[in-house]
């Protein structure tokens, strides 16, 4: 495949993070179409993140620009490690180039036997918190549209991208080799995984843009997605 569908615009692979669908990047499909062709890929049938990488690499064209939120980057940075060549851009949103920490992987692993055991919309919407900006947390419609993301992709879908995460690898050593034009985006107020990893990611790969949304969680691409379509456009056309 080229780099390209007949369209000419060039190939923008987005990866959702976890346990989240194509809708986390709706905006984003809608208002990038007229400079790029976004195909959103689902990751919840793969148990490891080296997995979704092969996943992704599998279908994606020859080369293409990537962008991944929290679970997402960890996908992204995997398939730059695995086919550094393809990728033309990468874009790391709310994400973590360090592994699972001891706490955070007992902490999954509670969650996904309470998922098990019947309990999951209770799971779910406990994280949500954590996930979203607290003045979101009354936007009712917002919150829905959170919630079924995470109820399609479903208790075994769950349990697969925790278990993914858990096993990532320390992607750090492999952050100064990236050669392609880097943006990293934080919501100011992301509470799982905070702006200091993202100045970490930025201080580490050459010529990296880091720019941290103000009134923003976790979920960047849906909290704030002008902003965050805005910068992606401006990725996408920079030279």
């Amino acid at each position: 495949m080229s780099n390209s569908l007949s369209s000419g615009r060039p190939a923008l692979i987005l990866l959702p993070g976890m346990p989240l669908d194509a809708a986390l990047w709706d905006h984003q499909v809608r208002h990038l179409a007229d400079i790029a062709d976004p195909q959103v890929v689902e990751l919840a049938e793969c148990e490891s993140i080296a997995a979704m990488a092969d996943r992704v690499l599998a279908t994606a064209p020859d080369r293409f620009a990537v962008a991944g939120l929290s679970m997402g980057g960890y996908v992204a940075l995997e398939m730059l490690r695995r086919s550094p060549e393809r990728v033309e851009r990468l874009a790391l949103l709310d994400t973590n180039a360090r592994p699972d920490t001891a706490e955070a992987t007992a902490t999954r692993r509670e969650a996904v036997a309470l998922a098990r055991q019947g309990r999951y919309g209770q799971v779910i919407r406990a994280a949500l918190p954590r996930l979203i900006h607290p003045d979101r947390m009354a936007d009712e419609g917002f919150v829905q549209s959170v919630l079924d993301q995470m109820e399609r992709v479903g208790v075994d879908g769950y349990a697969r991208e925790q278990e993914a995460i858990i096993s990532r690898p320390d992607s750090r050593p492999g952050l100064a080799a990236i050669r392609c034009p880097t943006l990293v985006v934080c919501g100011r107020q992301d509470l799982l995984t905070p702006p200091a990893l993202h100045e970490e990611m930025a201080a580490a790969i050459p010529g990296a843009r880091l720019v941290l949304l103000e009134d923003c969680g976790h979920l960047s691409a849906m909290e704030q997605p002008q902003a965050v379509t805005a910068l992606m456009r401006d990725w996408l056309l920079r030279h």
